[in-house]
């Protein structure tokens, strides 16, 4: 890979929500090896991310759900034109190990399984607020609120699953997959499907830094690269 960096090879600093913790770790490894280039990312909840940012908290890139993203580049904490989407991810369902796995293939044996539930639990954020508009949307959110258990930013509900706090979950496959301690049920039914994109932005450390600007931007290319499809995969987005 022929990068600007090559010369320099700068250290990169990002921050990015917890969805995309472990697949950026392995990116980031990867873009290493071709470009000499560190790229160290901090990863916790995204709403705390957005909050840090919006706070003055000086970053070179921004990696968060691209709604998220886009508010702060329209309030000028992210380089406007910088957005690259790099990352998609569905909203899973998934219980504790050893519980039934009930099935959850139509809209209707989802809200069975949600209904029949005692603790259910989902994240803040995209997924979180998607599945209070579902819940919503099917008249039952002030049935089901004092069953919800949203955890504290940065925790996963696989752990809650886990610990038996909670007898469904629901989160982005990407950080439901490979956990001890539960069974993963799939993907919402399509006719309540919900897929984030995870987008990527210049923070305002890099903007009066040519070289390093550069090499943000091609670790955003590489990222996004056709070449990482099996890479974004294994770690359960595409």
């Amino acid at each position: 890979m022929n990068t600007a960096a090559d010369k320099t090879a700068p250290l990169l600093r990002g921050i990015s929500s917890m969805a995309t913790r472990a697949l950026l770790g392995e990116l980031c490894v990867r873009f290493f090896a071709v470009s000499g280039v560190s790229v160290h990312i901090e990863s916790v909840g995204g709403v705390d991310a957005a909050k840090r940012i919006q706070n003055g908290e000086v970053f070179d890139m921004v990696l968060l759900a691209s709604d998220a993203l886009q508010r702060l580049i329209e309030a000028g904490h992210v380089a406007a034109g910088s957005r690259c989407d790099w990352a998609y991810s569905n909203v899973a369902v998934a219980v504790p190990e050893g519980h039934v796995q009930a099935p959850i293939a139509t809209e209707e044996q989802l809200k069975a399984a949600v209904l029949a539930a005692n603790k259910l639990s989902y994240s803040t954020g995209p997924s979180g607020n998607y599945l209070s508009q579902l819940f919503a949307q099917w008249g039952l959110l002030e049935t089901l609120q004092p069953r919800i258990v949203v955890p504290p930013p940065g925790v996963p509900v696989a752990n809650l699953l886990a610990e038996g706090k909670v007898d469904l979950g629901f989160q982005q496959r990407s950080e439901l997959i490979h956990q001890a301690g539960i069974s993963l049920l799939g993907d919402l039914p399509a006719e309540v499907a919900y897929t984030t994109i995870f987008s990527a932005g210049l923070g305002t450390g890099v903007l009066h830094d040519p070289i390093r600007q550069q090499a943000a931007r091609e670790f955003f290319q590489f990222i996004a690269a056709d070449q990482q499809h099996s890479c974004r995969q294994s770690f359960g987005m595409r």
